[in-house]
């Protein structure tokens, strides 16, 4: 079984700043890749950024040069640092990842969202 929570999600003003964390634990042999989604009220769910176990990453245009996603493999944890935070940041942030178990399964799971709210 595989469990994937999110934290550091909450309340900051227009150009400030948050870190989000995404724990990743269970019989995990390989976790090959995390990503951040997010959904604001009444929109679908939307890509914010990704990072393979390489370390390579991508982001969505909208986030780009404001947002920073790592990853520390030795903790399975991935971090999203936001900065220079718009009221359209505001949304449910999802912690997504693909890996492989030690039974060789692959899984592909989902956290259950931290909330970023930003007020102007």
């Amino acid at each position: 079984q595989v469990h994937v929570v999110e934290s550091g999600g909450g309340l900051v003003q227009a150009g400030g700043s948050l870190r989000l964390s995404c724990v990743v634990s269970g019989s995990i042999f390989r976790i090959n890749v995390l990503d951040w989604y997010r959904q604001a009220p009444g929109k679908q769910r939307e890509f914010v950024a990704s990072i393979t176990s390489g370390g390579s990453t991508n982001y969505a245009d909208s986030v780009k040069g404001r947002f920073t996603i790592s990853r520390d493999n030795a903790k399975n944890t991935v971090y999203l640092q936001m900065s220079s935070l718009k009221p359209e940041d505001t949304a449910v942030y999802y912690c997504h990842t693909v890996l492989v178990t030690t039974t060789l399964r692959r899984v592909d799971s989902w956290g259950q969202g931290t909330q970023v709210t930003v007020s102007s």
